[in-house]
């Protein structure tokens, strides 16, 4: 699951909106359109979905409505329709809120902050001697942080989070890399490298990170 999709027909805004969210340290997919947007979300899911309403095709309201029928995550319209009959009918649909165009990109990102810090926020997770910090995006081994790049911090927690289930690579790559990355599946490989050597004790025969045959990985 990815923490934000994206549903806007404007690239350059998508492209623009989605760096920001990165920077923030939020996993992003991108729709272009509503059936795009329906695909995804029923593919890899979000934790928040930020809405444009023009859209060719399938309109944002549509596409409310179908997530409504089986969701309750958040949806945010992000839109250039201001009426007060737009707002109301997003907000009967089900959306959480009503963000005009243009917007100020920082209380956008206080709004979304905001919202994963009162629904999603957990204050740590420890398993053993490792301890992973996700409010300060740290992680420690017998008390001692590790030296962990952005990526490497979210794989751990993803198999931390999963404990003692083998989850596949396609799975893995596309919650920590997001379903519309250029990296390729060998990213994956090299990532889970990198962390064995810095949380095992013998990289080479590891007994946290396993291979699982044929599907991915398992936390142990």
């Amino acid at each position: 699951m990815v923490d934000i999709l994206i549903v806007e027909d404007n690239d350059e805004l998508a492209t623009l909106l989605a760096d920001f969210l990165r920077d923030s340290n939020y996993s992003v997919s991108i729709a272009s359109s509503g059936e795009k947007a329906i695909s995804l979300f029923e593919k890899y899911g979000a934790k928040l979905v930020l809405l444009d309403i023009m859209l060719p095709g399938m309109d944002g309201f549509e596409v409310c409505s179908r997530i409504r029928k089986n969701s309750d995550i958040p949806v945010f319209v992000v839109s250039a329709k201001v009426s007060k009959e737009d707002k109301l009918s997003g907000l009967i649909l089900g959306a959480d809120d009503y963000v005009e165009k243009p917007y100020d990109i920082d209380i956008l990102l206080a709004k979304i902050d905001g919202l994963f810090k009162r629904r999603y926020a957990k204050d740590s997770i420890i398993d053993g001697n490792i301890a992973i910090d996700i409010a300060g995006n740290k992680a420690f081994l017998d008390d001692k942080q590790l030296e962990l790049t952005i990526k490497e911090f979210e794989l751990l927690k993803l198999l931390v989070e999963n404990k003692g289930k083998a989850l596949r690579k396609e799975y893995i790559f596309n919650q920590i890399w997001g379903s519309d990355s250029f990296s390729e599946m060998q990213t994956l490989t090299v990532h889970i490298k990198w962390l064995r050597q810095k949380i095992e004790v013998d990289a080479k025969n590891p007994v946290r990170i396993l291979t699982v045959w044929g599907t991915g990985y398992k936390y142990e």
